[in-house]
């Protein structure tokens, strides 16, 4: 009796039926295929296609990180004589963080003779009084900085560094972001390597100050980290085009003039000038091993206004810069790579119509048959996805080879965050494509360096808008999707919609979170809640 009864509750086990289902071909060849079903198959494999290309690509930079680890910068040689710098910190209503950044570039051990330091400060609230007053009193004590005020902020970040460089007197500028704080020792150690006149820019590595603040915090980590690590490191290091970020960095004020200076009509004015001056000849250093900390977006919208602003800024970039690229006489793989980079956040638009297909594209391959799935869905799905894992897991071993493996835990949060950006990023891909110019929303700085600082008590915000409502709309979308797949007892593909479910309720609800207890705080008209209503680039 035990023993039927054990079979009776085998044949009723729903991962008995599973099993069965997967591997039963009573009804095989029976499926026709119509035209709804090519209909939605037919765009759904391009997608995956093209997704399943660029995965492909960050495997090839993997590749290229090790292929070509013997290409790295060694020690520059000693420097006999210290040439002019000039430090640019521009600045716009960051009352929380400047006086820390002027204070620690008061401090870089470089002859002050030779040091130029502007503060170019488009501010529109009392940030300006406290700027001037820092400066006033760095200057009196014997400090060579200058304090730079615009009565237009024409341009943006990229007016204001154009403006600064006017006066500037320096061979070399260094320029610095208002949520940086550079070693005292920084310019000593990147300057020597500009001794080779063919050396334009000089990039160093960020690191983080709130890196542990938040799980959000952690998955920004992890995401720049990838960048920085393995993109820079593999393109720098293959003889590739890479980009400088804005800040943390040094040029030679003859390869920004040479690359017709900073122009705003990209809202990542760093890329563009970037490309134009590596088309002009200049070479580009990356120096892992040189480090500036940073403060990392600590609320959603910040963070989502952060990454739209870089997708859009890139797209623009690559239907500007890509053109002359092609043209060029650089090698093919240069191009290639060039084109891989500035297109890339081309996935977020093409996310989110995945993700539209997704459940009517899971019916029909299921009625097809799982042979189908494993042999052509599969290895596409894993060329996607698991890719973006290696990058990341990539990046981590290399940072911290004792505890990179806790990165594993990390993992499903940084794809679910990918995904739930990916709405307001595809918003903006779409408007940089069909030229479409939006609001400019600034990233805010709280001056958050551990756990027990907060940013709720704080002003400066972004606005939501409607855009988590559309996010939540998607994660109960996909809720329903998870009910199907269980339904249908269709368990292997539940883990992912799981991650669908999470990244976009995540992202949804802390965007509408934040949002509202900023109004409670400040009310609807709180400085900076609005951003400015321009596409230009900024801060």
């Amino acid at each position: 009796m035990n023993v039927f009864s054990s079979i009776w509750f085998l044949a009723q086990n729903p991962i008995s039926n599973y099993w069965h289902k997967a591997t039963d071909r009573t009804f095989s060849g029976i499926y026709h295929v119509n035209a709804f079903d090519l209909m939605m198959m037919i765009p759904y494999f391009i997608v995956l296609i093209i997704l399943a290309v660029y995965g492909l690509h960050r495997y090839w930079l993997v590749y290229d990180y090790y292929k070509y680890r013997k290409n790295v910068p060694g020690p520059p040689p000693e420097a006999t004589a210290w040439p002019r710098v000039t430090v640019q910190l521009p600045i716009f209503n960051e009352r929380y963080v400047i006086e820390r950044l002027v204070e620690a570039v008061s401090r870089f051990d470089y002859p002050p003779e030779l040091l130029d330091i502007q503060v170019l400060d488009d501010s529109t609230d009392e940030t300006c009084e406290v700027a001037r007053a820092c400066v006033e009193r760095h200057a009196a004590q014997g400090i060579p900085i200058t304090y730079i005020h615009r009565g237009n902020r024409e341009g943006y970040k990229a007016g204001a560094l154009e403006n600064g460089l006017k006066t500037a007197r320096g061979e070399f500028v260094a320029i610095f972001d208002a949520d940086f704080i550079p070693g005292s020792d920084f310019l000593r150690r990147t300057i020597p390597y500009f001794q080779n006149p063919k050396i334009g820019m000089a990039q160093t590595r960020w690191t983080y100050l709130n890196r542990d603040y938040s799980l959000l915090t952690q998955v920004e980590t992890i995401l720049l980290d990838g960048h920085f690590v393995v993109e820079h490191g593999a393109r720098s290091r293959r003889g590739t085009f890479f980009n400088f970020n804005g800040t943390a960095g040094v040029w030679r004020r003859a390869a920004i003039d040479s690359a017709g200076g900073w122009e705003h009509d990209t809202l990542t004015e760093d890329t563009d000038l970037s490309y134009r001056a590596q088309l002009k000849g200049w070479k580009f250093l990356y120096l892992p091993d040189i480090e500036c900390a940073s403060e990392l977006p600590v609320d959603m919208n910040g963070f989502k206004a952060q990454q739209a602003r870089w997708a859009k800024g890139l797209m623009q970039t690559a239907k500007k810069i890509l053109p002359q690229v092609f043209r060029s006489n650089v090698p093919w793989h240069v191009k290639v790579e060039a084109f891989f980079h500035l297109t890339a956040n081309i996935s977020y638009p093409l996310m989110v119509l995945f993700s539209a297909m997704l459940l009517p594209a899971m019916i029909v391959r299921f009625y097809q048959g799982w042979f189908q799935m494993l042999l052509i869905d599969l290895p596409l799905f894993l060329a996607s996805t698991c890719s973006i894992s290696s990058f990341y897991l990539v990046a981590q071993k290399e940072l911290r080879p004792k505890t990179w493996w806790r990165t594993f835990f990390y993992m499903p949060f940084v794809m679910a965050t990918g995904i739930g950006i990916s709405i307001r990023n595809a918003k903006a891909v779409l408007e940089a494509l069909f030229g479409i110019k939006s609001e400019f929303a600034r990233t805010p700085k709280f001056k958050i360096e551990g756990k027990k600082d907060t940013f709720v008590a704080k002003q400066y915000r972004n606005k939501a808008g409607w855009m988590p409502y559309a996010e939540i709309l998607l994660g109960i979308y996909f809720a329903c999707t998870v009910v199907y797949a269980i339904s249908n007892q269709n368990f292997a593909t539940i883990p992912f919609l799981l991650l669908f479910v999470w990244g976009y309720l995540y992202t949804g609800f802390m965007s509408l979170g934040q949002t509202y207890f900023a109004h409670l705080r400040f009310g609807v008209n709180a400085p900076e809640m609005r951003p400015a209503s321009s596409g230009a680039p900024g801060f």
